[in-house]
């Protein structure tokens, strides 16, 4: 199972960027995907996460500026993200807590993608 994110960059303060990541490989289903940002000199956060039940939850630093979506078919997760800030500067990564064929579970990482916010 691997996971590929895109869609990072330089924006200013005010701007909007839009990552992807695809799942891709062998499993069974998705449980659970979400996304998580670490930035220099601090731990890794969980910034959104679509449960399998279809609910979205948000940190509160991101709440009405960040957006999940999904699109099943091509097994693949948006993060939108409008009215950027400087501290949401960070790497980015997607995370999948996917089924596997062996009925086990597994929990795989992107490889991060850097969204840098200027001022």
């Amino acid at each position: 199972v691997q996971l590929q994110a895109s869609g990072g960059g330089l924006v200013q303060a005010g701007g909007s960027l839009r990552l992807s990541c695809v799942v891709s490989g062998s499993f069974f289903g998705i449980l659970d995907m979400g996304w998580y940002r670490q930035a220099p000199g601090k731990e890794r956060e969980r910034v959104a996460q679509f449960t399998g039940d279809g609910r979205q939850d948000y940190i509160d630093s991101v709440k009405g500026r960040f957006t999940m979506s999904r699109d099943n078919a091509k097994n693949t997760v948006y993060l939108q993200m409008n009215s950027l800030k400087p501290e949401d500067t960070a790497v980015y990564y997607c995370n999948a807590i996917v089924t596997l064929f062996n009925q086990r579970t597994g929990n795989y990482w992107g490889q991060g993608t850097q969204v840098t916010v200027s001022s």
